[in-house]
């Protein structure tokens, strides 16, 4: 466990700083921790690392690896083992980078989020309006605490389960930096608990937001919290912390294809609730924090050699006049072992921002951590449990707004059949897909692909079939982590 904890606080970041602050730039000096929480400029300046470390865990392998040990798309001949692992599932081990940077920088960036939530009040306020900031910096950190607790739970602890959660194993709860720790796992209860007190300190500190926000917000904190208690099975809790939010009319639905592409494209939307600031030239992502799979772009031979492409299903999942076909998948000319294909569909949410281009697409964008239609997506979801009827008026505003008929005479399992799928067509490649396939209590089976001729092909790729609870659903606890603490468990069959 020692390399979650040798991870001092490092604010080398940049990202651009907006409101209710002087500073523009993230400044590029490292802050010694004593002395770190003495003035307003030390403040703003580890708030400023914290959000620098968050973009870089919201989007690319944070994202998409989930999706790839999922159900959605086939590996195609030029992917070079890239994400093998996961899409395979055999073998797929604790020793995996993905297992092991996921939960290494997940557990690295709470360092500096729990120095704000255990140092802030060092610093001297010099008026009320600085008072104030330091409240919603606090409230900030709450926030992506709670946030990074969920990301690990989901992953590695067991599902949440009301009359067990008080003995299942949830993630380790380290709420103070201190390197001679070797923590336990605590429990889902517990874990959950920690993550829910998060969100209601959140809540109590910050103000409502506003779209396109770059900061956490309390309209983030409902956002997120409707997808907690989702997972929680609180059913009653999702839709009151999902209609505060819908309700509130802030974040509008798109309503044509122009507002999709702008949202997705050019990262400006109604929709958005939260999204992490890029910017070129100093405040791009890492290579780990960007979507290149998808597209892979060869500017030379202008054809597109990505390392994964949808299935055929999923593509026949969307009507013509859906505005969502085109803006989240396109046909291109693909390039793959020297061959080229024509036509080929791949999925296109995440292009790049033209804004953000050097010389072609790098595919950054500002990643979009809470939007509205998620929100959305998780009330229908309570919704089925509890109001049938409002779940299909939900579920057809969706369907309007995305140039799709409003459904009619549904419910009982066809209305829930209506929900995943649309769920899925909203929410494609965003890195839900597992965790829905096993909150949901099935299994993964890939189908028939686009094109077997570009495509890897086997009983590991194109023709998986998992069966519903198995264990490799919940990740394994990392091997490092595992060697050098001897207090850690575990999950089984790792």
């Amino acid at each position: 466990m020692k390399k979650i904890f040798n991870i001092f606080m490092i604010v080398g970041f940049a990202v651009f700083f907006t409101v209710s602050c002087d500073v523009e730039r993230f400044p590029y000096n490292a802050i010694e921790q004593t002395e770190a929480f003495r003035t307003m400029t030390d403040a703003e300046t580890i708030r400023n690392g914290m959000y620098a470390q968050l973009k870089s865990r919201v989007y690319g392998l944070f994202m998409f690896s989930t999706d790839v040990q999922a159900d959605l798309l086939n590996a195609t001949l030029d992917f070079g083992n890239r994400n093998g692992a996961p899409h395979r599932w055999e073998p797929l081990l604790s020793t995996d980078y993905t297992i092991r940077d996921v939960w290494q920088w997940y557990y690295s960036a709470l360092t500096n989020v729990n120095n704000i939530i255990e140092n802030m009040e060092l610093v001297e306020a010099g008026s009320d309006e600085d008072a104030a900031l330091l409240r919603q910096f606090t409230g900030e950190a709450h926030l992506v605490r709670a946030y990074y607790y969920y990301m690990l739970v989901i992953r590695w602890g067991y599902p949440y389960n009301a009359s067990t959660a008080s003995s299942d194993l949830g993630v380790p709860l380290v709420l103070r930096y201190n390197p001679a720790l070797k923590p336990s796992r605590a429990t889902v209860e517990e874990t959950y608990t920690q993550i829910m007190d998060d969100l209601a300190e959140a809540k109590s500190r910050l103000s409502n937001g506003a779209p396109n926000s770059e900061f956490a917000t309390r309209d983030a904190a409902l956002a997120l919290e409707a997808r907690v208690r989702l997972q929680m099975g609180d059913y009653a809790g999702v839709v009151s912390a999902a209609e505060e939010l819908i309700n509130s009319g802030r974040y509008p639905l798109e309503t044509t294809q122009a507002g999709l592409e702008n949202k997705w494209v050019n990262d400006q939307s109604s929709e958005i609730i939260f999204h992490a600031f890029v910017a070129r030239p100093d405040e791009l992502k890492s290579g780990v924090g960007v979507n290149v799979i998808y597209l892979g772009f060869q500017a030379g031979a202008n054809r597109y050699t990505p390392d994964f492409v949808p299935q055929q299903w999923v593509i026949d999942m969307y009507d013509e006049d859906d505005y969502r076909k085109h803006v989240f998948l396109d046909q291109k000319h693909l390039r793959i072992q020297g061959f080229d294909y024509e036509d080929i569909w791949l999925i296109n949410k995440y292009p790049g921002n033209p804004e953000m281009f050097t010389n072609v697409t790098n595919y950054q964008h500002k990643p979009k951590v809470f939007h509205i239609s998620e929100t959305y997506m998780n009330l229908i979801e309570a919704l089925l449990q509890t109001n049938e009827s409002e779940a299909l008026n939900r579920l057809n505003q969706i369907r309007v707004a995305r140039g799709l008929d409003a459904l009619s005479g549904i419910s009982g399992n066809a209305l829930v059949e209506a929900y995943r799928e649309e769920r899925l067509r909203e929410l494609l490649a965003e890195g839900y897909r597992l965790n829905d396939l096993m909150r949901w209590g099935l299994g993964v089976e890939r189908r028939a692909p686009q094109n077997t001729d570009i495509i890897v092909t086997g009983s590991t790729y194109n023709n998986l079939v998992i069966e519903p609870g198995h264990f490799k659903f919940i990740w394994g606890i990392p091997a490092n982590d595992m060697t050098t603490n001897d207090n850690m468990v575990q999950n089984p069959g790792w």
